[in-house]
């Protein structure tokens, strides 16, 4: 690989910024002591301009070019997840109940460390803009930064966002054009009937049946699908009914599950027709439906996911062989819709541990070739649009 953008003393910093940001995680919407430290850090860089409070707690950082041209985002999310980490490493989660069990420490300090590159190499025309956007993992942040008039100014021309991915080698990059990653929703059925006594249970209203039509229907989905126009999945993910006790026959139950699929018009179909099977099936049960955690798909502009490629090809990096789209989503999705994007996707190791796992901790050895990958993707955007 090609040698690295930025000094051994560099990345030693951004490594213990990475740490820093790992001891101290927030959850999604409460990010802002993470947004904080990233601006004091890239205050060194002298931007051309800070702007704070995007969507909630979110952060742009901007550098601008000697002559005009394009506008180029750079994605990082700053929050974390509510997950007890499973650490001895002196970086370990201090927040009890709370870790980076995604990774995110380690994209805010790949984005910082293109700061650091812009710091002392401006680019030759158009502006930079590096946001470290919150709440990606409830999937409302990318449309509260969109929504936020002080984002107004700030829209990109292209928009790119890296992730960690374990499973794949340490390194590797995986990107192509076409869908990244699924669309997805969450969804909260509340039904209401009536309790009776166990031995009466004819004297109340159960949603029991109800409850089993839907298992039934879930079961009924294929063990494997392809990834494809067709791919539909819902996934339960809570269920509860009832009171604990054996002399009583439930009045009520709660049920909570994930739909998901390719694309934004295809998760619009899907959960129409299951919300309409819901309804259909209640009987003369109460059912209210809240939506939860909606992720737009993904979708990779086939020039933005060719810079990338581009990119690593002149640095040298080793190409994973990975299945697009990812079933997780993603909620830089939302950035497809109004603008030319790429989501691409960087190897933790092949036996690292899994996202959202409790000993999952972002590999150091990413900070280097992540934030040289960034420079280049900037580098071959640049280039094209002189």
């Amino acid at each position: 690989m090609r040698s690295q953008f930025l000094t051994d003393d560099q990345i030693s910093v951004l490594t213990r910024l990475r740490h820093a940001l790992h001891s101290a995680p927030e959850l999604s919407g409460e990010e802002r002591a993470t947004a904080g430290a990233i601006s004091a850090f890239l205050r060194l860089t002298e931007p051309d301009a800070i702007i704070e409070g995007l969507g909630g707690s979110g952060l742009a950082v901007i550098y601008q070019g000697r002559t005009p041209g394009p506008t180029v985002m750079f994605r990082a999310e700053l929050d974390g997840l509510p997950i007890t980490e499973r650490s001895n490493a002196a970086h370990r989660s201090k927040r009890h109940g709370l870790a980076h069990a995604c990774g995110h420490d380690g994209h805010m300090a790949i984005l910082a460390g293109l700061g650091v590159w812009l710091g002392q190499k401006r680019p030759a025309h158009g502006r930079v803009v590096l946001l470290f956007q919150p709440a990606e993992e409830t999937g409302a942040g990318a449309r509260a930064v969109l929504a936020d008039p002080k984002f107004a100014s700030l829209r990109p021309d292209w928009a790119f966002a890296m992730h960690n991915m374990p499973g794949l080698p340490l390194g590797a990059l995986a990107v192509a054009a076409g869908p990244a990653s699924c669309a997805s929703v969450g969804l909260h059925l509340r039904y209401q009937g009536r309790a009776a006594h166990a031995s009466m249970p004819e004297t109340g209203l159960s949603p029991a049946r109800a409850l089993a039509g839907l298992m039934a229907e879930i079961a009924s989905q294929p063990d494997s699908q392809p990834m494809g126009p067709e791919f539909r999945l819902a996934t339960l993910c809570h269920l509860s009914m009832g009171a604990p006790s054996f002399g009583i026959a439930p009045g009520h139950a709660d049920v909570s599950l994930t739909l998901r699929t390719v694309t934004d018009a295809a998760l619009d179909d899907f959960e129409s027709a299951f919300i309409e099977q819901a309804k259909s099936a209640r009987g003369a049960l109460d059912l209210t439906v809240s939506r939860h955690d909606h992720f737009n798909a993904s979708h990779n502009d086939k020039q933005a996911a060719g810079h990338v490629a581009r990119a690593g090809q002149t640095l040298g990096m080793k190409t994973a062989e990975f299945a697009l789209p990812m079933r997780p989503s993603e909620d830089f999705g939302a950035f497809s819709a109004t603008t030319r994007t790429a989501l691409f996707f960087l190897g933790a190791g092949e036996a690292h541990p899994a996202l959202h796992n409790p000993d999952y901790d972002f590999p150091d050895a990413l900070i280097s070739p992540g934030c040289a990958l960034f420079a280049e993707v900037l580098a071959q955007v640049m280039a094209a649009t002189r």
